[in-house]
């Protein structure tokens, strides 16, 4: 039987406490056993890819804690249920399916009068031979003409995980002969947005994808009415050129305007929409319906290893694991996200979203307040740029950052330049395990100005390169560590209540039906 439990409430949560400061990364990584550590510590992930932990503050002591609260919150048990389509979103009273949408890990999951499994599997294969019909020149404009350009309209979970994935892929998709069509996404409301992206596409050849799960999102639709316009006034017709994701409830099914709807639901959080409908219609229209489905395939390979209970097994699990004694023993406040990768240039901008949105709760499932501390803040740039930015902060600055560090041996392109006897690419791997090692061991200097203290722990998630089916794999890496993290905490990682308050003020702005100082800030703006 499954119990949920806050995380301070578990036996072993004081001996985890009790483990801060016990592991000196000095010791461990400049001693003569560091290459056998760094060995040791490498768990194996889905499509090749590989968690590396040897610079975190951890040894088999606080490792063996983690296992026993692994056990004791039950984490293994609690997917299990999850994914056979127990209400684990009890904000919402509903299932959490997402990972339904690249594998069936379990029972069949039945809702609705629907297996979701099989509702899935159809929407992919609806989306694929649409695809196929705009690459193979059987659906085309209103000219006769092919349709050249993919632009994507949505905002949170419609934008910054589909964004993150194209860019990721864009490169690799022209170098191996799959990039199908250039893609566009308008997300912000500002004006400015539209019309920066609409200026820059040849609108009577590209397909726009309305993505609202209600229909009914505010920034989403004033984006819509910008984009018809633009339509009407380029002189093409608008059910031409529109194609939504919606749910099968939404008004905008059956609209006129549109010339297909791929349905999603409401057990898919917008976070975490990557692998359905929201990620697919797009990913599948620029680069083809296969790629699309390595991309699930990955995902499913690394929801697959989710499922054991050996924590040394389980790279999401044990990832998860020491997130918490980092946030919680050792009191660290943020968690830096550091991919020395061009293509994942958005993906710390996608997993802030998935991170803070799920786990930034202050009270329990049962909505009691908790005693300790949650989600971290979580924000990152690629290496290494993001060296000659923040990183003076994260070396010699008064907090310390744990660092999720993702690299990769070959870059996508396999384009590259030898200079001073080495490759870009062996420039970037250098700089990676340099980082590490720095972050790590420090360096004392009898100027103050010049010495680091050390001690900052981090991971390294690593392979062979961009593809697909890493790219799949990496990301349902963070989505179920994520979702570890929450079973952990015992909150809610599947709502998001927090982004509901300001929509809701902001309606009441623009109708007038204000005062105090929602009416004070309001006239700043003439409003």
């Amino acid at each position: 039987m499954i119990t949920w439990s806050n995380l301070d409430t578990l036996p072993s949560y004081k001996k985890m406490l009790s483990l801060k400061g016990s592991v000196k990364l000095a010791d461990v990584l400049a001693g003569p056993d560091a290459q056998d550590r760094v060995a040791k510590y490498s768990v194996p992930m889905a499509a090749g890819l590989k968690y590396n932990y040897a610079a975190k503050h951890v040894n088999e002591q606080v490792l063996g804690v983690l296992a026993d609260l692994s056990k004791e919150a039950q984490l293994a048990e609690k997917f299990e249920a999850l994914y056979n389509g127990e209400v684990v979103n009890t904000g919402e009273k509903r299932m959490v399916l997402h990972q339904l949408t690249r594998g069936q890990l379990g029972k069949d999951v039945l809702a609705d009068g629907t297996n979701k499994r099989d509702f899935y599997v159809k929407i992919q294969k609806d989306i694929a031979d649409f695809a196929d019909k705009v690459h193979s020149g059987k659906l085309v404009n209103e000219k006769g003409e092919k349709y050249t350009t993919v632009c994507q309209i949505g905002i949170g979970g419609s934008d910054l995980g589909p964004r993150a994935m194209y860019l990721a892929l864009e490169n690799w998709a022209k170098a191996n002969d799959t990039f199908k069509m250039s893609a566009n996404f308008i997300s912000n409301v500002d004006p400015d947005d539209a019309a920066s992206v609409l200026a820059s596409i040849d609108i009577s050849k590209t397909i726009f994808i309305l993505v609202s799960k209600s229909g009914t999102t505010l920034e989403t639709l004033t984006n819509e009415s910008f984009v018809k316009d633009a339509i009407k006034k380029a002189g093409c017709e608008v059910s031409k050129h529109m194609i939504a994701v919606t749910s099968e409830t939404s008004p905008l099914v059956g609209n006129p305007d549109y010339m297909a709807c791929f349905f999603m639901d409401d057990f898919i959080g917008g976070r975490y929409s990557s692998t359905s409908a929201v990620g697919g219609a797009i990913l599948s229209l620029a680069f083809g319906p296969k790629v699309f489905a390595e991309f699930l395939e990955g995902a499913a390979a690394e929801d697959k290893l989710a499922q054991e209970k050996d924590i040394f097994k389980n790279p999401a699990m044990l990832d998860a694991l020491i997130g918490v004694f980092e946030r919680n023993a050792e009191e660290y406040p943020a968690t830096a996200i550091l991919p020395y990768s061009q293509a994942l240039n958005r993906f710390p901008a996608h997993l802030q979203q998935l991170d803070m949105e799920s786990n930034g709760k202050s009270v329990n499932r049962d909505g009691a307040p908790l005693n300790y501390v949650t989600g971290p803040v979580i924000f990152g740039e690629p290496g290494t740029n993001g060296q000659h930015s923040f990183y003076q902060l994260l070396h010699q600055g008064t907090d310390i950052v744990p660092l999720q560090f993702i690299a990769f041996k070959e870059n996508q392109t396999k384009k590259d330049v030898v200079i001073e006897d080495s490759t870009s690419q062996k420039k970037l791997c250098a700089n990676v395990t340099a980082q590490i090692v720095a972050f790590a061991c420090g360096k004392k200097d009898d100027n103050p100005n010049k010495s680091f203290a050390g001690e900052r722990p981090s991971s390294l998630i690593y392979g062979d390169s961009v593809n697909p089916k890493t790219l799949g794999a990496l990301l349902a890496h963070f989505e179920n560590k994520v979702m570890f993290q929450g079973f952990m905490w015992n909150v809610n990682s599947f709502d998001q209540e927090g982004v509901q308050l300001g929509k809701k003020l902001a309606k009441a702005v623009l109708s007038k039906q204000y005062d105090g100082a929602l009416k004070a800030y309001a006239e700043f703006f003439g409003l």
